[in-house]
């Protein structure tokens, strides 16, 4: 339902938009960025060739190692603790209108000549949000009881749920409005294109890997095993 209704609205907004916008009668020639695939990828390769250029990507790839195994492994464990899946999906609903509105509020402290500023500012909150993300792992096994969670529980999750997003979106706000601020208007598409791609690989291969750790990190213990620590999938499953 939810996909056809929107699926409805896409089509409907699109058709209007084909039958009631009107093109500009005047052609306006615009100079092309580059001629090629080719071309466009030699642009990318001098563009990232430049000391400053090269020294931000390597900062943007690391700078979201620290809160990587927080943001991608807190909700897999918390539906090992026994939080219902449903239960955190119908939690992600508040954060609709907190994602809306966090982008308008940021933007006016991004505007600014030092829109990095934001970004650094946030930091250290998102990764203190971890350490919280980490006790409400821990918590979980504490307060379940025979009907599931206590409210109060629910109402933390929700509560930290919204201070991640506050941090997440101020960092991603201060790094966009950066990524736009520097790129050079003549080739500003590729020149963003490059930047924000970065931007994006450094918040995924983090969390790739912080997934890749769990089960070699986790320390388990086999109940009526005494010796063994389950630490193979196989010695898991027996």
């Amino acid at each position: 339902d939810f996909l056809f209704f929107w699926g409805a609205v896409f089509l409907v907004t699109t058709t209007l938009v084909a039958f009631l916008k009107k093109e500009n009668q005047e052609v306006i020639p615009a100079k092309e960025e580059t001629k090629g695939i080719t071309d466009t990828y030699r642009l990318l390769f001098s563009i990232i060739k430049m000391p400053a250029v090269l020294t931000f990507c390597l900062l943007i790839l690391t700078s979201k190692v620290g809160f990587s195994a927080a943001d991608a492994v807190t909700g897999l464990k918390l539906v090992e603790e026994g939080v219902p899946k449903e239960h955190l999906a119908l939690l992600a609903v508040p954060m609709v209108p907190l994602q809306i509105i966090l982008p308008l509020v940021i933007s006016k402290y991004t505007a600014g000549p030092q829109p990095l500023n934001t970004f650094y500012k946030a930091m250290p909150y998102r990764l203190l949000l971890g350490l919280e993300f980490a006790f409400l792992v821990w918590w979980a096994p504490k307060v379940k009881h025979e009907g599931g969670f206590p409210v109060y529980y629910y109402a933390v999750v929700v509560l930290s749920y919204a201070l991640h997003q506050i941090t997440l979106y101020s960092m991603y706000v201060a790094i966009m409005a950066f990524n736009a601020k520097v790129s050079d208007p003549l080739i500003g598409g590729t020149y963003m294109t490059l930047l924000n791609t970065v931007s994006n690989l450094g918040g995924n291969w983090p969390s790739t890997v912080a997934l890749w750790l769990v089960d070699p990190l986790t320390v388990k213990e086999c109940a009526g095993a005494p010796g063994h620590t389950c630490a193979t999938a196989a010695a898991t499953e027996v």
